[in-house]
């Protein structure tokens, strides 16, 4: 299992998952969803294409030119902490993973929640949610926001009271997750900036097994492959609004917004983590 450092680090889905499953920091502050915040910030260098210094918390990467070929390092000693905090509508908001790129604005950004237990109150987490994203979206309309829900799958049974659990006794999925779940697909799919501000870009829910002999595994069959908050469509409608917000209509300004390609003889792949998704290289 992966050891909680503060700095970010580049790391698998299923290691930060399994710290926020086991949740070693005893959920206290944010030692148990933090690595993954390091596994967004991290993605979105080696897949995405932005470059290390945009983004917040700052990733654990150099990238070097070289015969004009650009080439990715991997450098723990480079990896950064924190949260930004942006301008919103009514008041100001630390997001967990921001891109900003000099002289635009913030362009986008990921917003983390994880719930260990006490699932009835993910009401509160509804409402939460949609404010978020319209404090935000009222300062920054072309933003692209990503909203990015975990929850531990805990199985009715010794010590876990169906208040608390995800799975009841028979492994269907407990009604208030369902119902929350259909809310949260109301909540994404924006495109144009000029669409809802009470929607984001993208959104995820996804629940982590915390049992033995897998704890931070997926808990298969929910949500379903077909559902709009699947984890397999977020980071491709993340870069999708992206691309067609910032650099297909201001092609005077692409140098600057246009997602990078790594060369595929960079360093950091050559002693890579076994990654959920594919590096972002080719031709430079």
């Amino acid at each position: 299992m992966a050891v909680e450092t503060q700095a970010c680090r580049w790391i698998t889905l299923h290691e930060a998952l399994a710290v926020f499953a086991l949740n070693p920091s005893g959920h206290q502050g944010q030692g148990h969803i933090r690595p993954l915040h390091h596994y967004v910030a991290s993605r979105l260098v080696v897949e995405g294409g932005f470059e290390p210094d945009e983004i917040t918390p700052r990733p654990p990467f150099r990238v070097v030119t070289q015969g004009g070929k650009r080439l990715l390092n991997y450098d723990p000693a480079t990896g950064g902490t924190g949260e930004r905090t942006v301008l919103g509508g009514l008041r100001t908001k630390a997001i967990d993973v921001v891109v900003t790129k000099e002289g635009v604005r913030p362009v986008l950004a990921v917003s983390m929640k994880g719930s260990l237990s006490a699932f009835r109150n993910l009401t509160n987490r509804m409402e939460e949610a949609i404010g978020d994203c319209t404090n935000v979206h009222i300062a920054y309309p072309a933003l692209v926001y990503g909203f990015f829900h975990v929850l531990r799958a805990s199985k009715v049974g010794a010590g876990v009271r169906a208040s608390d659990a995800c799975v009841l006794a028979d492994g269907a999925i407990a009604e208030p997750i369902t119902r929350y779940h259909d809310v949260l697909t109301r909540l994404e799919d924006r495109i144009d900036l000029r669409n809802e501000v009470t929607k984001y870009e993208a959104v995820s829910l996804i629940l982590v097994n915390p049992e033995p002999p897998a704890p931070g595994s997926l808990h298969p069959g929910f949500p379903p492959a077909e559902s709009a908050l699947a984890l397999s469509r977020f980071f491709p409608s993340m870069y999708r609004a992206y691309d067609l917000r910032f650099v297909y209509p201001a092609p005077s300004i692409a140098s600057l917004t246009r997602r990078q390609v790594w060369d595929e003889a960079s360093p950091a792949f050559v002693d890579a983590p076994v990654l959920d998704y594919a590096p972002r290289v080719g031709p430079t």
